[in-house]
């Protein structure tokens, strides 16, 4: 073998020795029955999501919360009205009408920055219109969060993946963060060693305000890990879990809808480098894809082969997902050439905004 092979094989044995560690480590939230806590504040930043929220109000409206608010960033579908039939049936929730986009602000950080204005609770829980919580699933993320003493608590839901672009690309995210980041590094004090995801993360008020809310964040594309570095960085405790059972999301409904929502923010991963996002591509290609045919020349390639379906089958492990998706895996540079072409661009649309990198 090349010495680019034994390259993917130290790349390949980098990510299953994390994954080792996760699969042992990696804490998973799970029911509680300690009390309800006192002070939660849901809150739920939402454009265009009428389609979601449809089917998410009703896991919303059945967590044990003091409050439910929904802001309305400027939607063109029935985002408010939707909000607005189930508020009449649950005090709880509120819709709050967005301010205007400031200049310098991505459209998500700046609904939050006003949702976190809004709430009274003194537990702060973000989470996206499209995530579908199971009565319980609040309990459980306060209990977890109250025995680890985290001040951000963030939980990555479960992927629920109906389609086959769905089944082969989005079980990748679980995939980062499983096989690059170790989970006890996150314990240490180093705010590098930091990750945390947008579609659920609980703050202590105080620890939210401590490193700056989402002001701090205002122009970043992966404001849920700067957030998480920032909290770290002003002495605040961050803990994570998979969401399993209790938490889980439909992310995308379509391939086009894949390629723009992962594309958005691919090259932040990659340090807004180009040149690293090109050599990610060629290794992710060669590691999962290409190894198969190069395999014809030289049987030890399918020793590459080999571990990039024992990393999938991991990862499905850990997440719950289905052994036979391992199969799954030679495909996923394929169909995440476009996302990668995405990535690339200067400019980019998202929900409706025009953002430039």
């Amino acid at each position: 073998m090349s010495l680019l092979g034994y390259g993917m094989v130290a790349w390949l044995g980098f990510k299953l020795a994390n994954l080792l560690i996760n699969l042992l480590g990696f804490p998973v939230l799970r029911e509680s029955r300690e009390a309800p806590a006192r002070g939660v504040s849901l809150l739920i930043p939402a454009r265009n999501e009428a389609h979601n929220l449809e089917q998410t109000l009703k896991g919303f409206l059945a967590q044990e919360v003091d409050e439910i608010l929904v802001l309305d960033d400027g939607s063109s579908d029935a985002t408010p009205q939707v909000v607005a039939r189930a508020a009449l049936q649950d005090p709880r929730l509120r819709l709050i009408s967005g301010a205007p986009k400031p200049e310098g602000w991505m459209g998500k950080t700046w609904a939050c920055q006003q949702l976190a204005e809004a709430a009274r609770g003194g537990l702060l829980i973000f989470t996206d219109a499209d995530v579908r919580w199971k009565a319980g699933g609040v309990r459980a993320l306060v209990g977890a969060m109250t025995r680890e003493r985290a001040d951000l608590f963030s939980v990555y839901p479960r992927q629920i993946t109906p389609t086959l672009p769905e089944r082969v690309l989005l079980p990748l995210i679980d995939d980062v963060l499983m096989g690059y980041l170790p989970y006890p590094l996150l314990k240490t004090p180093f705010p590098s060693a930091a990750a945390a995801n947008g579609q659920v993360m609980a703050f202590r008020r105080e620890a939210y305000w401590a490193c700056g809310g989402h002001a701090g964040v205002r122009g970043e594309v992966l404001e849920d890990v700067r957030l998480a570095q920032r909290l770290k960085a002003s002495g605040g405790r961050l803990r994570l879990a998979l969401g399993d059972d209790l938490i889980g999301v439909r992310m995308y409904r379509t391939y086009a809808e894949i390629v723009e929502g992962l594309g958005k923010n691919l090259i932040e991963f990659h340090g807004k480098s180009r040149v690293g996002l090109a050599l990610s591509y060629a290794l992710h290609l060669l590691g999962y894809t290409l190894c198969w045919p190069l395999a014809l020349l030289n049987p030890l390639w399918l020793a590459v082969g080999g571990m990039g379906l024992l990393e999938r089958f991991l990862l499905g492990l850990k997440t719950g997902r289905p052994g036979w998706e391992v199969v799954l895996m030679p495909l996923a540079p394929i169909l995440s050439t476009p996302i990668y072409l995405h990535a690339w661009q200067r400019d980019y649309v998202w929900k409706g905004r025009v953002y430039s990198r």
